[in-house]
Formats: structure tokens, sequence, C-alpha cells
């Protein structure tokens, strides 16, 4: 590979809204790049964050201010976007439930970190039930994020959102929501498995289709945030974190495992392949079909040395090459600044590729919003 330039695309140091996370990166028809993030935020889980957007009409070289596509009473994570033709956008995000923000918000007061958030905290007991319950989302634009339509609850959620097949098709494929569309709380995994689900053309029904088995050996706790992409031949191709102690197939394991794995289906998600394990140490997955016919499987590494990486297929994901080192963190002061990752790709004009991710920038104490642009 060669790194042909990396830069920024928001950094706010100085300020007690300094963290950004969790990107996603598309481009239209016309070539204007889309990357959305979950800004202005005080820290990995809080209540503040908000779904942000910046385009770049000069392929990344450059890019907009931050425009706001949500900005709830709870924390909009997560943001996915993917171009449905033409202007059409499609923004994804989840939020958890009241319940976890108060605790964070009560904790931080007490410590006297967050001093002045007394009135957010009073704020939730004012909420509609339905604005505290938390959920999985989207939003659709007409117009090139200008504007936004109604917001939609989903019944799945993963970090980069829906895929949108050959056909026209939206496919979601992610960890299941509550019947009623809300947050599966930590602890609560007994029957959170992963489902695939299509949706209409403009993302207001969607209809299940099925669900992936976990391994003989794990649970559904280990494994949560994924990644799809359609194959030449029709099928469908997903990619999923997994970790914990188990997964590491290490009886004397200490570490909590960090990995992938892949599953197929050729029936539109009802039925998948036994998932099977990738020889990586990181997740979660970004999946990008270059112009050369590969597929390159993006995603972050949270153990040293940290950064960005990638592995790429050129038989439709049977076998993959070593790794690809996007960006690497280097340790400060003996230790990483390991909260990054959720790098997302997309091709340019010359064949090259444009990852974005989230990673800490000449050691911040907060992590920014960063790209690199690369060849294969």
């Amino acid at each position: 590979m060669k790194i042909l330039k990396r830069g920024i695309i928001s950094r706010n140091p100085d300020t007690f809204f300094a963290h950004c996370g969790w990107p996603t990166v598309c481009k239209d028809e016309d070539g204007v790049l889309y990357a959305v993030a979950s800004g202005c935020r005080a820290a990995h889980i809080c209540p503040f964050g908000k779904t942000l957007l910046w385009k770049s009409t000069d392929e990344g070289n450059t890019w907009s201010l931050p425009m706001i596509v949500n900005d709830t009473w709870l924390d909009d994570r997560d943001a996915g976007i993917v171009s449905l033709g033409g202007k059409r956008l499609l923004v994804s995000w989840f939020e958890h439930s009241t319940d976890l923000y108060q605790n964070i918000l009560r904790e931080h007061i007490l410590k006297d970190h967050w001093a002045g958030c007394e009135s957010v905290l009073d704020m939730y007991s004012t909420l509609p039930e339905d604005k505290r319950n938390g959920g999985s989302y989207i939003r659709v634009s007409e117009n090139g994020g200008f504007s936004w339509g109604e917001t939609v609850k989903v019944p799945v959620s993963c970090p980069h959102g829906p895929v949108l097949l050959k056909d026209g098709t939206l496919f979601y494929v992610g960890k299941q929501m509550y019947a009623d569309g809300t947050m599966i709380p930590d602890g609560d995994y007994e029957n959170c498995f992963i489902q695939a689900w299509v949706g209409s053309p403009d993302g207001k029904t969607w209809t299940y289709r099925g669900r992936i088995d976990i391994p003989e050996g794990l649970t559904p706790q280990n494994f949560t945030e994924l990644h799809s992409i359609e194959l030449k031949d029709g099928r469908i191709m997903a990619v999923i974190r997994a970790e914990g102690i188990e997964v590491s197939r290490d009886p004397d394991a200490y570490q909590s495992c960090y990995t992938m794995y892949k599953t197929f289906t050729s029936d539109g998600g009802r039925s998948w392949t036994p998932a099977e394990r990738l020889p990586v140490n990181g997740a979660p997955p970004h999946l990008l079909r270059h112009s050369s016919g590969a597929i390159i499987l993006s995603y972050g590494r949270r153990l040293g040395p940290c950064g960005q990486r990638a592995i790429v297929s050129y038989d439709e994901g049977e076998t993959w090459s070593e790794e690809y080192i996007i960006d690497e963190i280097p340790p400060f002061n003996g230790f990483y600044r390991n909260d990054l990752g959720y790098p997302a790709s997309v091709e340019l004009s010359d064949g090259s590729i444009l990852t974005v991710y989230y990673q800490s920038y000449n050691n911040d104490p907060a992590p920014s919003i960063l790209y690199t642009r690369w060849t294969l």
C-alpha cells in the first residue's frame, strides 16, 4: 500500500465538547463526499452527542463546517450514511435509554467533572415516554443533506447502518431491539440476536428476513456491531464484531479478545452459513467494493500497536490479505489512547481509497475525526 495523505475532518480540542466518534463516509453520483459522526460530546458515553454531517466537493481535500442532522435529549451515537442515488441520503444512529445517561450524569456531577449539568438531569423526568426509551433510527434527505425527513424507528442497529443492494433494496443486518424498538440494555442478551431486515425505498417500513446463529460455545453477548456487502453472485456477506474471554479460545485467557467473524447468505438473509472467525485483532468492520473487484474490510485495533487497519479479499471474502496499516497512534506516557476506530472507506475517482475514522490527534485527550487517503 501507499499512503497519499492524512488529514482532519473535525478537531476542536479546546472545549468541553471535544469528543467526536464513530464516523461513516459515502459518495453520491456527482462525486460529493459526505461524512457523518457523533460529535459535540463530553465523553465516550454522555448524553450530549449530536449527529453531525460534513461535505467535501474536492474528494476529501477540504471539508465543510459541520451540519447538525440530529440533536435529541439523548446521545445520538454511531452515525451511518448511505447514498440512495441522486442526492438522496440515508443517515442512521442509535440512542440508549435515559436510565444510562441519568446514572452517568449523577456520577460525573458527584465527582464535580460536569458541574452545571444538574438541569439536564432534572429535564429527563419531564420527557415523554417515547423520548426516553432510546432505540435505532434513520432519516432520509432528498437534497444532499440540506434538509431531512421524519425520524423512523428501525428494528436493528449497527454502526455504519444499512446497505443498498443492486436491485434498490435497503438491507439492514444488525443487533436486534426489543419488540417496541427500544434498546436492549447491557446484560439482557439472552434472546438478543443479529437479524436481517429489508426496507422500503423510503425506509419507512421494514420486513424481517432471518437471524444469524451464534457459533457453538459462544453467546449473543459475544457478538454485536457488524456490516454487510452484496457479492458478485448475489450472495450477501456479513462481518461481525466478536469479543469476550470466550472468543479467545484460550481457557487461561485473562483479557477479552477483539476480533471478527464472517457469514454468508444466498437467500436474501433468511438463512446464513456458520460464522467463521477472521485471523485479525480488531473490529468493528466496514466493507467496501473497490473498482478492481477487491473487497476492502477496514477496522480499528485497540490493543497496542493501536490504530486503523484493513485487509483485502480478491475472492469474494473467502480468503484475506495480510493487514494494511492505515494509521497508527503512538503511546502517550507508556499508554495508548485507544478510544478510536470505526473506520469507513470510500473509493475516489483515481481508484485511491479515503478512510475516515476517529482517533486522538497529536495525543489530544479527546478523539477527532481524521482521514487517510491511500492506495492498494
